[in-house]
């Protein structure tokens, strides 16, 4: 049991640093460069965009990855 928990939680990490490296800058393009107008604009289109895809799912594999941490911290160690 503990050595699935720990392949799953091994192939979740992996998959969090993919999420999170995929992820632009929050100060990357016309956003960044000027503030104001174009920030309300765009961000009117933000929950169809990739990076709000990648933010939500970010936080859905982060918070599976605590989980599986938790457990495993919790299961006895086997002999």
């Amino acid at each position: 049991m503990k050595l699935a928990l720990t392949i799953i939680q091994l192939l979740t990490c992996v998959f969090l640093i993919c999420v999170v490296l995929l992820q632009s800058g929050k100060r990357s393009g016309l956003s960044g460069a000027i503030a104001g107008g174009a920030d309300t604009f765009l961000s009117k289109a933000k929950a169809v965009t990739l990076d709000a895809k990648l933010a939500k799912m970010t936080k859905w594999v982060g918070l599976a990855f605590v989980i599986l941490t938790l457990a495993l911290n919790l299961i006895p160690a086997g002999k």
